[in-house]
């Protein structure tokens, strides 16, 4: 079968996620309309094409195990000169987004693996481009602010193309757990002392 790459992220919604990746194309990034605007859980991994049906299978059990929470994207920030990439700052939301990756990427999963750098979620607007036009996106986000309850994630794989396309959500949260009135004592087949 082979081997794909994929990755796991959190979509950052309309209007907020293309006009991001507008602005991104805008300053030149060749990579822009190839890669939803997102907040990573897991970069780019290349696993085997076998091996999905237990990633979707993880993935479920992480996104069972997680909740709503606030995600809120303030300002701009860089990873310059370490690394060439401006991005949008999450400044609510990040703790959940920390915890989510460390799950995602469990030693006892399929995709554990260690990160090139250590793990800080942002939303990247400029990568790997001249830096005039990285100062430019730097500046002309810098106020920047968009907000939205944070519902789940998604699983992502990379086409031959270079494209990122979403094989599927995860939506946080386990069962929905019956009211008590559908409980055996509300219903009286409960035995008695």
């Amino acid at each position: 079968m082979g081997t794909v790459t994929i990755g796991v992220s959190i979509a950052v919604p309309e209007p907020h996620g293309s006009l991001l990746q507008e602005r991104r194309a805008g300053f030149g990034d060749p990579a822009a309309h190839g890669i939803p605007t997102h907040v990573t859980l897991l970069p780019p991994t290349e696993v085997e094409a076998s091996a999905l049906p237990a990633v979707e299978s993880h993935l479920m059990s992480v996104a069972a195990a997680g909740r709503p929470f606030p995600m809120r994207l303030s300002g701009t920030g860089t990873f310059r000169p370490l690394s060439p990439v401006v991005f949008v700052q999450v400044v609510e939301g990040g703790a959940a987004c920390s915890w989510l990756q460390k799950r995602v990427r469990d030693a006892s999963g399929p995709m554990a693996r260690e990160l090139q750098f250590p793990y800080h979620p942002h939303v990247t607007v400029a990568h790997g481009i001249s830096e005039e036009a990285m100062d430019r996106a730097y500046e002309e986000l810098s106020e920047y602010e968009a907000a939205w309850p944070c519902t789940g994630f998604a699983l992502y794989e990379q086409g031959t193309d270079g494209i990122w396309r979403k094989l599927r959500d995860f939506d946080f949260g386990g069962p929905v757990v019956p009211s008590q009135a559908a409980s055996p004592a509300a219903r009286g087949t409960l035995p008695t002392r």
